[in-house]
């Protein structure tokens, strides 16, 4: 049985997974801002907390879109360059 090897990481991979994180975050952040935590106050409150949480559990879910977008991507190419050509 052989191993495929994954595919070699392009620039789009690298742009979709920054602008996923930095998507993400920056919704983490502004729900924050909506629900009243401020992620910039002094001193480590609840508050402050829940604003870091909620911008790295943003910056998670939006590199992991990114990441399943992706694939997505390769799975149409690879479908695509799967079909015989059309005459």
């Amino acid at each position: 049985m052989t191993q495929q090897t994954p595919p070699t990481p392009s620039l789009i991979d690298g742009a979709a997974d920054a602008l996923g994180f930095l998507g993400g975050a920056l919704a983490g952040f502004w729900l924050g801002q909506l629900a009243g935590f401020d992620i910039f106050a002094p001193g480590y409150g609840m508050g402050t907390l829940a604003a870091i949480g909620l911008v790295g559990l943003g910056g998670g879910l939006g590199l992991h879109a990114a990441r399943r977008w992706q694939l997505q991507r390769r799975q149409k190419q690879a479908a695509a360059a799967a079909q015989p050509p059309k005459e």
